[in-house]
């Protein structure tokens, strides 16, 4: 385990440093196969689904180093085309949706004992919430399957974040709740790919020297 978790954290270094796309194209691999340790180890199922941020986000970020070099994508520039922002904003997308439904799931049909241990610290009935929430999940999952629009992606990186605190907060490693970046990664990158397209399609605002020549009559 040591062993492992050293080179997990040595190839989160590469990708933050010097993104190479065969490091995280393995990555992604790396996490699907980890996500379904879980199933085969004897848990739900829906555990794998629920860990979709580990390989979604990955994957989105190989699709979007392919759109220009590394050195481009380092600047921040924006060197899609409209096919594979598209491309990309499915993965994201679906991401978003796997790991809702997951953890909705989890709490639905499976009542994950430590989810009834969370809600019990904000002093709520767990046996009562949990499947409250795991339905609310999967009917805000099915909304971004739908219809995702950026302030919708936001109000579900809010609920991941404030959902996930309480991992820490109910004894597990401060870990828990890193290791559960992609939860928060992918709808934020997908708001931010939708409303960075939004901007590119509108064009910039007229400028008031423009505005008044069009208003001003011959």
């Amino acid at each position: 385990m040591p062993l492992v978790g050293a080179f997990d954290v040595a190839m989160g270094l590469s990708v933050l440093f010097r993104p190479i796309g065969a490091l995280v194209l393995y990555m992604t691999a790396w996490c699907v196969w980890t996500a379904l340790l879980r199933p085969l180890a004897g848990e739900s199922s829906w555990e794998a689904v629920e860990r979709a941020g580990n390989y979604g986000v990955p994957l989105a970020l190989f699709l979007l180093m392919q759109g220009g070099d590394a050195k481009t994508w380092l600047r921040g520039r924006w060197p899609l085309d409209g096919s594979q922002c598209r491309g990309i904003d499915w993965v994201l997308r679906l991401t978003t949706v796997l790991l809702l439904v997951g953890h909705g799931a989890l709490g639905l049909f499976v009542r994950k004992p430590m989810f009834c241990a969370q809600y019990a610290l904000l002093g709520l009935p767990g046996a009562t919430v949990e499947p409250l929430v795991g339905g609310f999940e999967c009917l805000l999952a099915l909304a971004v399957l739908l219809k995702p629009t950026p302030w919708l992606l936001l109000g579900v990186v809010l609920w991941k974040l404030i959902t996930e605190a309480l991992c820490p907060l109910a004894g597990s490693p401060v870990w828990v709740f890193v290791e559960h970046g992609g939860s928060y990664a992918a709808p934020l990158a997908l708001a931010f790919s939708l409303l960075k397209q939004s901007e590119i399609q509108s064009g910039p605002l007229p400028s008031r020297a423009s505005e008044r020549q069009f208003t001003t009559p011959p």
